[in-house]
This record gives structure tokens, C-alpha cells and sequence, in this order.
């Protein structure tokens, strides 16, 4: 049996989709106190020059807090900066028109959140039916422990400087495919949403190569 511990994020970069995917079970780090460093809030898109972030503030007293208590600042106008991000870099993706008013109704929807979690978890579920990939997952604070497997235990990628890293733990992505991007070079590390709007139901094909 295998095992992937990640952290809930709205939007995994395909390191983290591949622990998932090839991970007989999932575990989602929602006890874990929340970390600036972490990708829980945030999300890498490509932009023209390379790569950039767009955010979700927190509420600046929670973010000594577990993840899972954690509530976005809502005093911020932050959505339309968060959208404008993804509508700057991805109007040219090829399938970026195929999903803009649906992904668009569900950050809408989601935004409406109080904790960050929420968000993460809605719009997750989300970007996954788009790519079409089934995963089930627990949150870890639905249970009293973690029994660790024989085979494989899988990370969160590059988390060491926010998640305690286990002495045997795997990569679950040695060699990150390639795709055709909105810009020209390819950037790894970016957020499922760039597989998205590039690729759409071709995503396949990239999970294929996992």
C-alpha cells in the first residue's frame, strides 16, 4: 500500500496530482498549523516572464492556527486581483474559453468561503472533474492516527521547509512531463489550472506519462 500526505490546496501542481494519483490512499494535512511557505492559499500560474502567484489572504490572527482553522481575509478585495491573474496569462490558452464561465461561477462560489479550507476543498473538486481524475481522500482530522505503509509514503513537493519530512518518503514525480504552454518555454511546477487551460480533456495524455 501507498500513501500520500499533502496539505489541502486548491489547485496541486502536478508533483502533488501525481501522489495523489498513484497513492492507494490520501491523507490531506488540515491539522498542520498553516504556513506562508505552503501552497494551502496559494497557486503558481505561468505568466509571460516565467512563473507567478496568485494568493488568498488570511486573517492575520490565524495564521499561527491549524489549516483547517484558518479564514480568508475577506476585508481585501482579493478575488478580482485572483482572477485577473488567471484571465492575464490563459485568454490565449487553447481551452481556456472551454472552461472560463464554469471555473469562473465555481471561484465565485467558492470565494463565498469563510475558512480557506473550504475554498480548497470546493475548488479541488472542481479541477479534478474538469481533468476528469477520481481521487478519495481523508482529512487527518477526522482520524486518531496514521499507520504508516510497507511500500511508499509520498510527500508534499518541496515542503520541507513547512511539513516534517519522513526519513523514507518518495517523489512521486521524478521527471515532469512536458506540454505546450499559453507562453513560449515550458515552466514546471505550475498549478493544475495551467494543465487546464492548455491541455483540457488532452490532460489525459500527461497522466498518462506518470
Amino acid at each position: 500500500m501507498s500513501l500520500a500526505l499533502i496539505q489541502p490546496q486548491f489547485a496541486p501542481n502536478l508533483f502533488d496530482l501525481a501522489a495523489m494519483i498513484k497513492a492507494d490512499k490520501i491523507i490531506l494535512l488540515d491539522t498542520d498549523i498553516w504556513s506562508r511557505k505552503g501552497r494551502t492559499h496559494r497557486a503558481q500560474i505561468r505568466n509571460e516572464g516565467g512563473t507567478q502567484w496568485i494568493n488568498i489572504p488570511i486573517v492575520t490572527e490565524d495564521k499561527s492556527k491549524p489549516i483547517n482553522q484558518v479564514r480568508i481575509d475577506h476585508s481585501e478585495n482579493w478575488f478580482e486581483i485572483f482572477w485577473n491573474g488567471i484571465l492575464h496569462n490563459y485568454s490565449n490558452a487553447v481551452y481556456f474559453d472551454h472552461f472560463v464561465d464554469e471555473l469562473y461561477a465555481d471561484l465565485e462560489d467558492a470565494s463565498n468561503s469563510e475558512k480557506l479550507i473550504e475554498f480548497d476543498l470546493k475548488l479541488l473538486k472542481r479541477l479534478l472533474t474538469y481533468l476528469e481524475v477520481s481521487i478519495e481522500y481523508q482529512l487527518l482530522s477526522q482520524l486518531k492516527a496514521i499507520n504508516l505503509p510497507e511500500d511508499k509514503v509520498y510527500q508534499e513537493y518541496r515542503s520541507r521547509n513547512y511539513i516534517r519530512q519522513l526519513k523514507d518518503s518518495e517523489m512521486a514525480l521524478k521527471h515532469h512531463p512536458e506540454y505546450p504552454q499559453a507562453w513560449p518555454g515550458f515552466e514546471p511546477e505550475c498549478s493544475c489550472l495551467d494543465l487546464l487551460f492548455n491541455l483540457g480533456p488532452e490532460s489525459f495524455r500527461i497522466f498518462d506519462q506518470l
